[in-house]
C-alpha cells in the first residue's frame, strides 16, 4: 500500500513541525538539554519519514509504524528526565489516522506503546507512577487526535477521488434495488395518489377533489375526483396552500399540503354545512393521517423523475452513436456508389448503381430521422402540443405528406413523465402512417385538460397490414401508455385508413369547465 495523494503529507508535515517547535521552545525556556536531544532525535526520524511520505511508492504501513516505534523509544529513553518529551506520542496516531484511518490510529498506537514499555522493561529501570500518568494522558490525547485524522481522512478521500459521485451512486441503486421490492406501495404515482383521494373521501363529504404535485414553480394536478362540483375551484386554494404551507378553508373549499411532495384540495358538498363539521380540526387530524402517503408518493415521484432522466440521456447516446456511427458509415458508401457511377462497365450495371444509390440515399434519410426522433423531447418551457407541432412539422418538411394538428390546451400542464410518453406515442403513430400507410394526409387532435388527455392520429392510407415479425412499434406505443396508466386504441376510419387514440385520465373526454382551453390549428 502506497501513499495516494500529497494533501495527507502536507497534513503530516504541519502536524510534526507544530508540535516540534512547540516542545523546542518549552525546552529551551526551561534549559532542558535531555529533551532537547530527545527532540532532535524524532526531528531526524521525522525528517525521514517526512521526505518519504512525499515520495509515491512509499509504504504507509512501514512509514506511520515506523515513526510510532521511534517516538515510543526515544519517549521511553528520556521520559525519567523529561515528562514533556511525552507530548510527542499524540503525533503518530494522528498522522496514520491521516494516512489509513482508524486502522492506522490502531496500529500506531499499538507500536509506540509496545516500544516504549518494552524499553522500560529491558532496561530494568521500568516507569515510575509520574511517567504512567504522562504516558496514559497523551496515549489518550493521541487516540482523541487520531479519531480527528480518521474523519478528515475520509472527507479529503471523497473530496480528491472523482470517481466518489459515481460510488456513491451505485450505493444508491443498489439500494434502491433492493427496496423495491419490498416497497408495500409500490412506486406508481397515480396508484398512491389515487389513495390518497380515497381516504380523503372516506374521511369528508367532498364534491371535487384534486391532487396537485409540484412541476417546477407551479402545480400539477395528478389524480382529480369530480362527483358534484367543478375541480377548477379546487386550483386557487391548492395554490395558497402551497405558498403558504399550510391547510387552508375557504367556505366550502379547502386544501391540505402533504409536506414537499403534493397538495390535496377539495371541495365539500353543498348539502352539507361546513360549520358543523368542524372542517379545520378534521383536516389537521386528516393532514398527520396522510403523512406516511406523502412519503410514499414522494419516493415515487423521484423515482418517475430519475427514471426519466436516465432514459432521456440513454436516447441521447443512441442518437449520437447513431449518427457517429452508423450514419457516417452509410454515407461513406455513397461516395464509393458515386466513383463506381462515374466509369460503369455498361448500361445494365450503371442502371443497378443508380438503384443503388438512391437505396443508400433512402437509409440515410430514415437514419437521420430516426436520429432527431431520439433527440426531440418536450422542454420545460414549451407545451405537449407544441412539441407535438414542431415534430408534425418536421416530419410533414421530410416526407412531404401534410399533417394537419389541432391543439385545445389547458394552461396546466401534466407530469413530465405523461407529457413525454403521450408525445412519443404520438410521434410513432405519426412515423408509422408515413412510412407504412402511404398516407397523403394525416390528421392529429390534441385536447389537454390535465390530468386528462386524449390525442388521435387519422390517416387515409391502406390502413392495418400484416405486421412484420420484426415490427415492435404498436407493442411499445401500447407499453408506454400503460407506463403511465393510458389507454390505446388502434381502429380502422371509414374509408380507408387508421385512427390511433391514446387517452389518460379517469373519463375518454375531458370534461367542459369555466376555463375556456386555448385552441389552435398547425397545419404542417
Amino acid at each position: 500500500m502506497t501513499f495516494p495523494d500529497l494533501p495527507f503529507a502536507r497534513l503530516t508535515l504541519a502536524a510534526r513541525g507544530f508540535v516540534l517547535l512547540f516542545l523546542f521552545v518549552t525546552a529551551l525556556v526551561d534549559r532542558d538539554e535531555e529533551m532537547l536531544l530527545a527532540l532532535i532525535a524524532i526531528g531526524c526520524a521525522w525528517v525521514v519519514v517526512q521526505l518519504a511520505e512525499f515520495r509515491p511508492r512509499t509504504s504507509i504501513v512501514f512509514a506511520t509504524t515506523f515513526d510510532a516505534v521511534v517516538v515510543g523509544l526515544v519517549c521511553g529513553v528520556a521520559s525519567a528526565e523529561s515528562l514533556t518529551v511525552l507530548a510527542a506520542l499524540a503525533v503518530p496516531p494522528f498522522t496514520a489516522g491521516l494516512h489509513r484511518g482508524a486502522v492506522g490510529v490502531a496500529l500506531a498506537m499499538s507500536a509506540e506503546l509496545v516500544a516504549l514499555v518494552g524499553f522500560a522493561v529491558v532496561s530494568g529501570d521500568g516507569l515510575s507512577d509520574p511517567q504512567w500518568l504522562g504516558v496514559f494522558t497523551w496515549s489518550v490525547t493521541g487516540l482523541g487526535l487520531g479519531l480527528i485524522a480518521t474523519f478528515l481522512h475520509a472527507a479529503i478521500e471523497r473530496s480528491t477521488d472523482p470517481l466518489a459521485p459515481y460510488h456513491y451512486a451505485q450505493t444508491l441503486l443498489r439500494q434502491l434495488i433492493d427496496l423495491s421490492g419490498g416497497l408495500s406501495s409500490g412506486l406508481d404515482p397515480n396508484a398512491l395518489g389515487g389513495a390518497i383521494i380515497s381516504t380523503v373521501r372516506d374521511e369528508l363529504p367532498i364534491a371535487a377533489l384534486v391532487l396537485y404535485v409540484p412541476r417546477g414553480d407551479s402545480l400539477t394536478p395528478l389524480v382529480e375526483k369530480n362527483l358534484e362540483g367543478e375541480t377548477a375551484d379546487c386550483e386557487d386554494v391548492a395554490a395558497e396552500a402551497w405558498a403558504r404551507g399550510e391547510n387552508v378553508v375557504d367556505g366550502r373549499s379547502f386544501a391540505i399540503p402533504l409536506d414537499d411532495a403534493a397538495v390535496v384540495a377539495g371541495v365539500l358538498s353543498d348539502r352539507l354545512d361546513p360549520g358543523r363539521l368542524d372542517l379545520g380540526d378534521r383536516i389537521r387530524k386528516l393532514q398527520r393521517r396522510l403523512a406516511p402517503s406523502a412519503v410514499h408518493l414522494d419516493t415515487a415521484l423521484l423515482f418517475a423523475s430519475f427514471r426519466d432522466a436516465a432514459t432521456a440521456e440513454e436516447r441521447r447516446r443512441l442518437a449520437r452513436e447513431m449518427h457517429d456511427g452508423v450514419a457516417q458509415d452509410i454515407a461513406s458508401l455513397g461516395y464509393l456508389v458515386d466513383a463506381l457511377a462515374a466509369q460503369p462497365s455498361s448500361a445494365q450495371q450503371a442502371e443497378r448503381i443508380a438503384l443503388l444509390r438512391d437505396r443508400v440515399s433512402h437509409v440515410v434519410g430514415e437514419v437521420r430521422q430516426s436520429v432527431l426522433t431520439l433527440r426531440t423531447s418536450i422542454g420545460e418551457s414549451e407545451s405537449l402540443g407544441a412539441a407535438i407541432g414542431a415534430i408534425a412539422r418536421n416530419l410533414s418538411e421530410v416526407s412531404g405528406v401534410p399533417i394537419q394538428v389541432t391543439l385545445e390546451e389547458h394552461t396546466t400542464r401534466l407530469r413530465p413523465e405523461v407529457e413525454a410518453e403521450l408525445f412519443r406515442i404520438t410521434q410513432e403513430a405519426m412515423n408509422n402512417a408515413i412510412k407504412h400507410a402511404q398516407a397523403s394526409v394525416i390528421d392529429v387532435h390534441c385536447r389537454v385538460h390535465a390530468p386528462r388527455a386524449i390525442i388521435t392520429v387519422s390517416d387515409d392510407g391502406r390502413g392495418m397490414q400484416q405486421a412484420r415479425s420484426d415490427s415492435h412499434g404498436l407493442e411499445i406505443m401500447r407499453e408506454r401508455a400503460m407506463l403511465i396508466g393510458g389507454r390505446l386504441s388502434i381502429d380502422p376510419v371509414h374509408g380507408g385508413g387508421l385512427m390511433v387514440t391514446v387517452a389518460v385520465g379517469t373519463d375518454p373526454e375531458p370534461p367542459i369547465s369555466s376555463e375556456q382551453p386555448s385552441e389552435e390549428k398547425v397545419k404542417a
